[in-house]
């Protein structure tokens, strides 16, 4: 294990690392805590280690042992977000290479950060209480003491090395469907077959990455649809994809979320980032790959389509943030930050668009997803950094040295805002979206007659969202323009989630009292943070209703996962560090 520091965590990764973590748990939904053991299998990387330092946010430590022997253990002082260390005494020395299991009974606390527990009013099925946890990026320590860090891998029952972010525990009234041979589809009834239909073409996805990443080495792929205060799109927990039921379009138009999550089994899962600044690592190469499996499934047109409307997620980010806020670096400093604090699609499209910067100056996609797969190969099992990627990266094309040495690789690593580079994409699936928004965007008001419901009728749901993305980079539309928009396309009634969530967004941006509510409907009935967050702040910046987007947070903040919690609540400037009872 080589030498790293990680800001997000007390740990000393030069001094020991754990190899092996073993889990045991009593779930009680009226405390809503979890009783825990679990054992730790540590290797010492020092001569005379006598001390081993854990994460842990809001745990109730009973009792430590070190190979069955009573080891003395104090808690340190309490950090703002990186929770608490756990200072644990061996009863005696290790020296280099030498191993140690160390045992610990504790208890979680109610507002454990980590998980979610629902009543059984909060579920589809009304009849029994619902747990599931989100580890990701530094919350397992509010479920298990431990290295909370990606840096560290370690192994579980299956003897798959996995970090701590990728530990995911779900309780609740479950059923399944096959949809496919190494696959099912699990959630609760209500869900269940109109899952099974969405995400049929599950199989096909893994056919697909395997055929340009190399085999898939976690056995089964199984996808977990959970209640709609998940707080992401899809989380790549092994195996076992956490999803969100706004992916349940009823037309698969979003099942590239699965596309995104099966292609983490390969950079995420397989390949990790070392520490959560080297983010981009992960979630740049992992929408490379899911749209390689866009491209390969549908065609090039698409894969430029989608990036398309990445860029755009992008721009927002970057707006949203500032251009010249340092989160927005591709690889940024988190000394000091709440790793929750930066996520944004930075990462992920920012990421992307080096990568595809780099396939057109080496030579294509098939030459360039050449060294995707073989950069898999070479750090598999293993964690990476920045540097380690650049540097296979120049080796790997040799020949091909003096090009990459022309990247100004600072202003992509290193500059806050927007990439160095606009790539120039095809823009065939959306010439129809570009024509239509203009029309709009430039209609005078005796104009509005001319636009009908043909207008959208041919357009795909993809389209439809590029129409409106495309739109929000405008300046705010007309009242009188989104009214008719409603009156002729009727885009109340659209429930696909993210046609819904932009439409909704247009609304109050131009002003739309009506849709106010609406907007803040949305917002609560699920907690996925892509939409929440934004539709609070949309109304919460119509200064109108500011004191309303306020009242309901409050209203409702008590119901959603800890992280949306957080997070919206710095949006609306409220008290981010309020305690959330389940």
């Amino acid at each position: 294990m080589a030498s790293v520091l990680d800001p997000c965590s007390f740990s000393s990764f030069t001094k020991c690392v754990t190899k092996h973590l073993n889990l045991s748990y009593n779930v009680d939904f009226e405390r809503h805590v979890l009783k825990a053991k679990v054992a730790l299998t540590v290797e010492a990387l020092e001569d005379h280690f006598s001390s081993l330092t854990l994460d842990t946010r809001d745990l109730k430590i009973f009792n430590v042992t070190a190979n069955g022997q009573e080891a003395k253990f104090a808690m340190g002082p309490k950090h703002s977000f990186m929770g608490t260390p756990l200072e644990i005494t061996l009863p005696f020395d290790l020296s280099r290479g030498q191993h140690v299991i160390v045992e610990l009974s504790y208890e979680t606390a109610p507002t454990a950060s980590a998980l979610q527990w629902l009543t059984p009013e909060q579920t589809a099925g009304k009849t029994h209480p619902y747990l599931f946890s989100q580890c990701q990026a530094n919350h397992c320590r509010s479920m298990v003491p431990c290295q909370d860090s990606p840096s560290v891998k370690h192994t579980y029952y299956a003897q798959v090395p996995m970090p701590s972010y990728l530990i995911a525990i779900v309780v609740g009234a479950l059923e399944s469907r096959e949809i496919g041979p190494r696959s099912r589809v699990w959630s609760e009834k209500e869900y269940v077959d109109k899952a099974a239909f969405e995400f049929s073409e599950t199989e096909t996805m893994l056919k697909t990455a395997e055929d340009l990443a190399g085999p898939y080495v976690w056995g089964q792929y199984d996808i977990l649809v959970l209640p709609p205060s998940f707080p992401y799109g899809g989380m790549e927990n092994p195996c076992l994809t956490f999803a969100t039921p706004t992916l349940l379009a009823g037309d698969r138009s979003l099942s590239n979320v699965i596309a995104h999550e099966i292609s983490h089994s390969w950079t995420g899962n397989l390949v990790t980032n070392k520490t959560w600044e080297h983010f981009w690592l992960n979630e740049g190469h992992t929408v490379y790959l899911e749209r390689m499996i866009g491209r390969s499934m549908e065609s090039e047109q698409f894969r430029q389509f989608k990036a398309m409307g990445g860029w755009k997620d992008l721009q927002e980010s970057v707006n949203t943030f500032g251009a010249n806020n340092p989160l927005t670096n591709l690889v940024p400093s988190l000394h000091e930050v709440d790793p929750d604090d930066a996520f944004s699609s930075v990462p992920y499209e920012k990421g992307f668009a080096l990568l595809y910067h780099l396939e057109e100056l080496m030579g294509g996609p098939e030459v360039f997803m050449g060294f995707v797969k073989s950069y898999i190969q070479l750090f598999a099992y293993s964690s990476v950094t920045t540097e380690e990627w650049k540097n296979y990266l120049f080796t790997y094309f040799k020949d091909k040295v003096d090009i990459l040495n022309k990247v100004d690789w600072n202003a992509w690593m290193h500059t806050p805002g927007m990439p160095p580079v606009k790539p120039q994409y095809d823009t065939t699936l959306a010439d129809a979206c570009i024509a239509l928004c203009q029309r709009w965007v430039n209609a005078k008001e005796g104009d509005l007659g001319g636009f009908k419901e043909s207008d959208v009728k041919t357009l795909s749901s993809h389209q439809l969202i590029e129409f409106l993305s495309l739109l929000l980079q405008e300046e705010p539309l007309p009242l009188s323009h989104v009214k008719k928009m409603q009156e002729v396309y009727d885009l109340n009634s659209f429930m696909n989630a993210e046609i819904r969530f932009r439409w909704l967004r247009l609304c109050v941006k131009s002003k739309w009292e009506d849709a106010v509510a609406m907007a803040l409907k949305m917002a609560t009935d699920q907690g996925r943070m892509k939409f929440t967050r934004p539709l609070f702040r949309e109304v919460y910046n119509f200064d109108k209703y500011s004191e309303e987007a306020v009242r309901v947070f409050k209203a409702h903040r008590a119901a959603m996962h800890p992280v949306t919690a957080g997070l919206v609540a710095k949006a609306l400037k409220v008290d981010s560090t309020q305690t959330t009872s389940f």
